[in-house]
């Protein structure tokens, strides 16, 4: 099957059949009226995956014995953009993080100021959408702490993350919901497997969000706004790839 069934998605197809579900899925899902049923209804998805899914629960952490020789980069492997380009050529010296939307204080943040805050080392599997897997360590202050500092407000409800990265045009977005934003496994990484990211890993900073699929770990993060809601991000399925191929908005694992 060219994507991974996930125990929310076995429930909002439950009509179609387990044999169908199984034995024809990529043929089941090139069919509109089949994907309006197979994609339709996302928030009371993300309502069952709450019931179905421990949202607290840690991703498995791994020992660097256990780490990949290799890590695949995937997506974009450079921005190539006249603003990312001149951000490398200066180590991220004028790079900020922009933090807004529904907060308080407003935020804009140095790399090197990101890089003295407390951080979280963590090893963990890295899931592709694609079928493959990676073990990778990655390092970075907790989002949740910088949500906190911003002081985001009680009637938010996601974080729309915004991205040096353009696919046709237009820059590369995700979103995650407050469960997972003040998850102790939510980081926004700076360093990889002992050193600075590279361009082709997400430099200068990127988001580990451990429990969902490799699309939702947003890379070249730009700016990280809170809102209420996601009807007024992109096609309103609150990332790029769930507006334009229908991928889950929440890929958890």
């Amino acid at each position: 099957m060219s994507r991974l069934i996930t125990r929310r998605r076995l429930v909002t197809t439950g009509a179609l059949g387990a044999g169908a579900l199984l034995s024809g899925c990529d043929k089941v899902v090139q069919v509109p009226a089949a994907r309006r049923i197979l994609f339709s209804g996302e928030d009371m998805q993300r309502g069952l995956q709450r019931a179905l899914m421990n949202r607290d629960a840690l991703a498995p952490e791994y020992s660097t014995a256990q780490m990949s020789p290799v890590f695949r980069s995937n997506g974009t492997a450079n921005p190539d953009t006249p603003s990312y380009n001149a951000m490398v050529a200066n180590r991220f010296a004028d790079y900020r993080l922009a933090i807004g939307g529904m907060v308080a204080k407003p935020l804009s943040i140095p790399l090197d100021r990101l890089r003295r805050l407390p951080a979280r080392t963590q090893i963990t599997r890295h899931d592709c959408v694609e079928g493959w897997s990676a073990i990778g360590q990655w390092h970075g202050p907790l989002l949740g702490t910088l949500l906190k500092a911003a002081g985001i407000r009680r009637d938010a409800r996601y974080v729309v993350f915004t991205c040096a990265d353009r696919i046709g045009g237009t820059p590369y977005y995700e979103s995650i919901d407050l469960i997972d934003a003040f998850h102790p496994q939510t980081i926004l990484a700076w360093a990889m497997n002992g050193a600075p990211l590279t361009v082709a890993h997400g430099a200068p900073l990127r988001l580990r969000v451990e429990r969902q699929l490799g699309y939702k770990q947003a890379k070249y993060v730009m700016a990280i706004d809170a809102v209420a809601s996601l009807a007024g991000i992109g096609l309103g399925k609150g990332g790029y790839w769930e507006d334009r191929v229908n991928y889950d908005w929440y890929a958890g694992i």
